[in-house]
């Protein structure tokens, strides 16, 4: 912490507290997270879900980003020194009289959305969703604190008693431990609501409590969905009297039909039926912040690719190109493409390959295979091709001579198996990987 300038405390957890902080040389400001418990070595700190599932989501927009880790070996401290951000969503609802505007929340939401996204899709969970953990800075969101944090290959039950008692979902609070990234979602569906109205949606004061508060709102779950939970608890009574729920509309007149049908897909009693974080994202009520995001994108690869030839392009004419293709470019975007054909055109004419060293075509001329001259491929040397005239010709297609020669002769070959596929179908990353070394 040498490098670092203590300015103050922004806030303080049961596990650590968090600390504004400035780098001395470039004055930069940061915010240190310092651990309260103490540890024993590097490879104890390196094991920590928390290092390891920042240091794998990262980079992403709406992710925390880690900025570096100190360790003192001699006391055991360990910091974790991040971004530092304005406020989190509940410094920015604790005592409003007047509520959001719906636009602003809808952003809000959309961001958190993207972040548990990136989670799920890398095989991560986050576990304690909450307006605490959700940091905000100009109106961006990034999402924060993943000391509980698991793999969502990692082997059933978990622990009971994880996330906040009134953003915990129903798999949590009835059965013992088993539940996986579904949880997630209901948690946002509390979030939304509470940002929406300024007031939490389920304040349990216990769990017993808090499963009345749940039955109050969204009503008694039906016998199937208790006969799931009941295979995967003991010693709880699930005899609930049987209540049908005011419902989430009732609490949120004013709301549109789309976030109320948002809200409750997220708060839905199976976690099987429960809406992804994916369809989310995909859905309608989300479509003109999937525009934007598009549009930028669009901007951000044309900068990219004009870049190196000092193009300027605003986001209105990369909107106006991304709905017309190229007839929306403009003249001086043509040129650059135009110069880069005959770039591409003048390099074809005086090499011969772009594959192998580029040869000048013209030094070609009055060389033989055998007297070609050797310093241009250095010691590389090629396979014998066997025919009948002469056992002895030097090829410079060796792909074509063992062709040859594997046609009239019988060889084993050597298939590589397929690359295999995840639970959700898609091919296994090295961000969700199953071996030993996940630490989650």
């Amino acid at each position: 912490m040498h490098k670092y300038r203590v300015l103050g405390k922004k806030g303080e957890g049961t596990f650590s507290e968090v600390l504004k902080c400035q780098n001395i040389q470039d004055g930069t400001y940061y915010a240190c997270k310092k651990m309260k418990q103490n540890y024993q070595s590097l490879e104890q700190v390196n094991n920590l879900r928390e290092i390891q599932a920042m240091k794998r989501l990262s980079p992403h927009a709406n992710i925390l980003e880690l900025k570096e880790v100190i360790f003192d070996r001699k006391t055991g401290n360990l910091s974790l020194v991040c971004e530092l951000m304005d406020m989190n969503i509940y410094e920015l609802i604790r005592g409003r009289r007047h509520y959001l505007p719906q636009e602003k929340v809808k952003n809000y939401i959309y961001q958190l959305i993207k972040a548990l996204e990136h989670m799920h899709r890398n095989g991560i969970f986050h576990r304690d969703v909450k307006p605490e953990n959700i940091l905000i800075r100009d109106d961006h969101l990034k999402l924060a604190d993943f000391g509980s944090c698991r793999s969502v290959y990692s082997k059933q039950p978990f622990t009971e008693y994880i996330s906040t008692r009134w953003y915990r979902a129903p798999e949590c609070l009835l059965t013992d431990g088993y539940y996986s990234y579904q949880m997630d979602m209901w948690s946002v569906g509390c979030v939304f609501y509470e940002i929406l109205s300024l007031h939490p949606l389920f304040p349990g004061a216990n769990e017993v409590d808090q499963i009345a508060k749940i039955h109050d709102v969204m009503g008694t779950p039906d016998a199937t969905i208790l006969n799931k939970f009941r295979n995967k608890a003991r010693g709880i009574n699930y005899n609930f009297p049987s209540k049908k729920g005011s419902g989430i509309e009732k609490l949120l007149p004013n709301a549109t039909k789309q976030t109320l049908e948002i809200m409750n897909k997220l708060c839905t009693y199976d976690p099987d039926e429960r809406i992804t974080a994916k369809q989310v994202i995909r859905h309608a009520f989300f479509k003109d912040l999937r525009d934007a995001d598009k549009r930028k994108q669009h901007v951000e690869k044309k900068k990219l690719s004009l870049g190196d030839q000092g193009s300027v392009i605003s986001e209105d004419t990369a909107k106006e190109s991304h709905v017309e293709g190229k007839d929306g470019d403009n003249d001086n975007h043509k040129a650059v493409r135009k110069a880069r054909r005959k770039s591409k055109l003048h390099e074809s004419e005086n090499y011969s390959s772009t594959l192998l060293p580029k040869v000048q075509n013209n030094k070609m001329v009055g060389h033989s295979i055998s007297n070609y001259p050797t310093q241009t491929f250095g010691s590389t040397s090629f396979p014998k091709l066997h025919t009948n005239n002469n056992r002895h010709q030097q090829s410079m297609l060796p792909s074509i001579a063992n062709t040859h020669y594997n046609k009239h002769h019988h060889t084993t070959k050597t298939f590589q198996p397929a690359a295999s596929k995840n639970v959700y179908g898609h091919f296994q990353l090295p961000s969700i990987s199953k071996s030993k070394e996940a630490q989650f």
